[in-house]
């Protein structure tokens, strides 16, 4: 049994629910959310499991609601924790509006770290992937300028450990093959460009070398993203959010799917956001959800927690 949240209400989350249903693969799946609100907007509800989480007040399409923050929280919140208990088998998150929930007065960084604290896990990574790559983050939703502290020799070995594993356990590949970008132009030329490459990133990288990983680079981020050399391995590890999600999309937008990994639980998500602007107006497209629906099944089948 696979948990769906349907995000935002006001965004495009329940079109692309509606979709999957529209096409019956939904079978084996549960959707949390007001039933209601399901039932308005999904011809094919009758037919659906639904676990009904009220909304606090009427959903509008493309118009956002602070009111609705805690709603969207809870619908994450049930289906973490029917993931823990055993109820569901994984969860599938629609995109949700970290600005609305922060104006409602609730300090949220995104679904990553919410979970990481629903599940009392220390440290999660978030990773998207398509068709062509994979791509880990060192760091996520933080400013560009606090970047550099954040790349600690620690936060790389950790990171990259949870990252080996979970290739293993979720992906059944049984020896991971990591590539690494530098955090500077030209992985740091040296020295000339930047000391966060000597200093820190490539005596990590050694630690993970010693420890029995297989690990290249650092690499400079501005070839390592190319057909040629991304097909060599089975993820790229970027040292920030837009230096490895921006070519990824690029390489797949509408088809990448967001999964956290070192969670107890199975978490997949899309690679877009509410999309408000076109809410309501049929452009919708569920690829990435449908994408993701299929890799948390897939996942199920392989894991071993």
């Amino acid at each position: 049994m696979i948990a769906i949240t349907l995000g935002e209400p006001a965004g495009i989350g329940v079109e692309l629910v509606a979709q999957l249903a529209a096409k019956n693969e939904l079978k084996g799946c549960v959707l949390i959310g007001d039933e209601n609100f399901i039932c308005q907007n999904i011809p094919e509800a009758s037919a659906l499991t639904i676990r009904h989480i009220p909304l606090a007040a009427k959903a509008k399409a493309g118009q956002l609601n602070a009111l609705n923050s805690a709603y969207v929280l809870e619908t994450i919140k049930t289906a973490t924790l029917g993931c823990l208990s055993g109820e569901y088998d994984a969860m599938v998150t629609a995109p949700i509006h970290k600005g609305i929930i922060n104006d409602a007065g609730i300090p949220f960084s995104g679904h990553t770290e919410y979970l990481a604290e629903l599940t009392h896990t220390p440290q999660v990574v978030m990773m998207l992937l398509n068709s062509v790559m994979r791509v880990a983050l060192v760091t996520t939703h933080i400013p560009l300028k606090d970047v550099s502290k954040q790349v600690t020799a620690e936060q790389i070995k950790s990171v990259t450990h949870i990252l080996y594993q979970d290739l293993k356990h979720k992906f059944g590949i049984q020896q991971p093959s990591i590539a690494v970008c530098g955090l500077n132009p030209h992985a740091g030329e040296g020295g000339h460009i930047g000391q966060e490459e000597l200093e820190t990133i490539i005596p990590a990288l050694d630690d993970l070398r010693m420890a029995g990983l297989y690990i290249h680079g650092p690499i400079p981020a501005d070839t390592l993203f190319t057909p040629n050399k991304v097909k060599n391995y089975d993820a790229i590890l970027a040292m920030y959010h837009d230096q490895g999600l921006a070519p990824l999309k690029y390489a797949g937008f509408g088809e990448s799917v967001n999964i956290t990994l070192g969670l107890p639980i199975i978490r997949t998500s899309v690679d877009h956001g509410t999309a408000l602007d076109i809410v309501g107006q049929g452009k919708a497209d569920a690829g990435s959800l449908r994408a993701a629906l299929q890799l948390a099944k897939d996942c199920v089948q392989r894991t071993v927690l």
